[in-house]
């Protein structure tokens, strides 16, 4: 044991030694060694919060519990996707289902990053490397032991276990930081498998075409996934290395407000008002970028019933002001905005798949094929404005599905797979705004103001959030009833907490 925790320690030395001597990012972003400062709070300062022994860090124990983290509880939809995974045999792991799920022995571990999403929108706000941080914020967690019991507790617990096996349920995530991820745990030695959602979501797309067929593969997902052509040049890796050859295309949109709306974030999504207010983020009439088109607003066919919409009638009884509220409008709105893309494309081919490029899309799965359908069947001028632009039945590919094929493969591959564990005892964390940090901002609710938020600069290691389990507290009602109807296998697990005072954990 000393021995392999000094070849651990001396290989961890070289690869820093050698990451800096040839650093790409400036003194103040990456530190004297060619990293960022919580890479180094993590690694070799023994007094910050975020430090990590991992000499001790116990690596190739199939007891361990698998990590999965998302910007909010988005990634639910992975992993109740992995709960119910039934692709081999439990006993030989020859493929076919047993009808026992391939992974109900394994504990997981969850984090909710609430605290810090969307993550779609730091590429806007400019502050990538900020959301990086974050990022590996969460592997600390994922790696580390500790948590708060709740946001009032004044210290930390110290009794989490650490994790076997790493899986970015967010798409945000994975385009922008899986690299840098897996570089960390190549610093920390544990040899842990990180699995992204992009490269899983790609390889979906293309089981949909045969290998001279061709078509169109939309992408929705959030505007900093989009923004960072992730889906794009994964799409056009596999092409070229799986030997597709038809012409096969890729055409994205940028979900603004879709996530947000899941979570309920009160600039995007606001249950409690009757008409239009001033801090709303998502598209509008006059907004640069996604804008509601008047003329479509027959093809949007938006509910309006409920406030789903917020409306400021002028004199002639029209809307001036409009803005989306519900999460059902905002899918109407992009699905919609997609395809006028397309029917403005030249030489369009069919949309024939389409991926849910942010794990809290999942959650609108039904409207999304209402949508379709409607828009496949929508007439004008005597004529189908999309038909030829679309399959009659379009792929809906969850990149869930591919996630655990993947996981499977390495925990049997690597001999990972936990002899006498459960599912039932997986842990669930949601990270708060840490009041106890005075320069923290919240809003009349409790969270991170919007200026705060994307305001707070990288490199400043400090406690931003505490990492709490979910309760009744942290989890609105709604969402609890939103992950009965979506991701029934993953509300088995937390549904008890509902009537009780005591959290999931």
């Amino acid at each position: 044991m000393v021995s392999s925790r000094f070849n651990i320690r001396i290989s961890r030395f070289v690869f820093a030694l050698l990451l800096g001597g040839c650093s790409q990012g400036p003194a103040n972003e990456t530190g004297n060694a060619g990293l960022r400062p919580i890479e180094q709070a993590i690694l070799t300062d023994e007094q910050s919060f975020y430090y990590i022994d991992f000499d001790k860090y116990p690596s190739g124990n199939p007891e361990l519990p698998i990590g999965i983290f998302d910007s909010g509880t988005g990634g639910l939809t992975v992993l109740d996707a992995l709960l119910r995974f039934d692709g081999h045999h439990n006993g030989n792991h020859s493929k076919g289902s047993d009808s026992r799920a391939d992974f109900g022995g394994e504990k997981f571990i969850y984090l909710a990053d609430q605290a810090n999403m969307p993550y779609g929108n730091y590429h806007s706000e400019n502050k990538s490397g900020l959301l990086v941080e974050h990022v590996l914020k969460d592997v600390q967690f994922l790696l580390g032991s500790k948590y708060y019991l709740n946001e009032n507790a004044a210290g930390p617990e110290n009794s989490k276990q650490p994790v076997k096996a790493l899986v970015i349920a967010c798409n945000t995530a994975t385009a922008y930081a899986k690299e840098d991820v897996e570089n960390f745990i190549a610093r920390t030695g544990t040899n842990l498998k990180v699995i992204g959602v992009i490269d899983a979501g790609a390889e979906g797309a293309l089981e949909v075409f045969g290998k001279d067929s061709s078509g169109t593969i939309g992408v929705l997902a959030t505007v900093g996934t989009v923004a960072s052509g992730g889906y794009q040049h994964t799409i056009e890796r596999f092409i070229k290395e799986l030997g597709y050859t038809g012409n096969i295309r890729v055409i994205s949109q940028g979900g603004l407000g879709m996530a947000e709306a899941v979570d309920e974030e009160t600039d995007y999504v606001n249950r409690y008002l009757s008409g239009p207010r001033e801090n709303y983020r998502g598209p509008s009439f006059s907004h640069s970028e996604y804008k509601i088109e008047k003329a479509l607003l027959d093809v949007y066919n938006f509910e309006y019933d409920d406030h789903r919409m917020l409306c400021d009638p002028g004199n002639t009884g029209d809307c001036e002001l409009l803005q989306i509220n519900s999460a059902d409008n905002y899918m109407r709105y992009h699905l919609v905005s997609l395809m006028e893309k397309l029917r403005n494309t030249p030489r369009a081919a069919p949309l024939k798949a389409l991926v849910l490029g942010c794990t809290h899309y999942p959650y609108l799965t039904n409207t999304i094929r209402e949508v379709l359908d409607e828009l496949y069947n929508y007439r004008q001028n005597g004529g189908y404005r999309y038909r030829a632009l679309m399959a009659e039945n379009i792929r809906i590919i969850d990149p869930a599905e591919n996630v655990a094929r993947e996981l499977y493969e390495y925990l049997a591959g690597e001999k990972l797979f936990n002899p006498g564990g459960s599912a039932a005892a997986s842990e669930f964390y949601i990270s708060v705004p840490n009041k106890g940090n005075q320069e923290v901002k919240t809003d009349s609710l409790g969270r991170f103001t919007y200026a705060y938020k994307y305001g707070r600069e990288e490199g400043r290691v400090q406690e931003y959030v505490k990492i709490v389990p979910f309760s009744r507290t942290n989890i609105p009602s709604e969402t609890i009833e939103r992950l009965k109807a979506i991701v029934p296998a993953v509300y088995e697990l937390i549904g008890p907490f509902r009537n009780s005072a005591h959290p999931v954990h």
